[in-house]
């Protein structure tokens, strides 16, 4: 029985891996495009950082979650975690319209526009991961 339960363990370790290397790929690639040091922010202690990251990263894994549930194999996971990255960032760049100094009010440690950015990057990851059906 508990080699029967044991027999999945090689393909969650592969799937686990695998979203563990997404989300680094996607921490590193978000901190990037954003003018603001999000980790340094978080070391010094700035919520409006730790909101506006965290809420990111949801909205990020919502559609890995995603990819992996609904994915042929591992390759095509991957596929789909790009393509919630890429929207991630599309929706950082959508966000700063209305907020055109976003990444300075969020460094400022305000914590509006970093409740804005992460919800609406949660939003997106939701509607990104409903959107992968197939």
């Amino acid at each position: 029985m508990i080699l029967q339960s044991l027999a999945g363990l090689p393909a969650f370790l592969l799937y686990f891996c695998t979203a563990i290397v997404a989300v680094v790929t996607y921490l590193f690639v978000y901190t990037k495009i954003t003018p603001h040091n999000e980790f340094q922010l978080i070391r010094d202690n700035d919520p409006a950082a730790a909101i506006a990251l965290g809420l990111s990263l949801l909205g990020f894994t919502l559609p890995v979650v995603s990819a992996i549930a609904h994915s042929a194999n591992v390759v095509d996971c991957l596929i789909w975690s790009l393509v919630a990255l890429i929207v991630q960032v599309v929706v950082y760049y959508l966000v700063k319209i209305p907020v055109p100094n976003l990444s300075q009010r969020i460094a400022a440690g305000e914590l509006a526009p970093a409740i804005w950015l992460g919800l609406s990057s949660l939003a997106a990851g939701a509607l990104d991961a409903a959107s992968m059906i197939s």
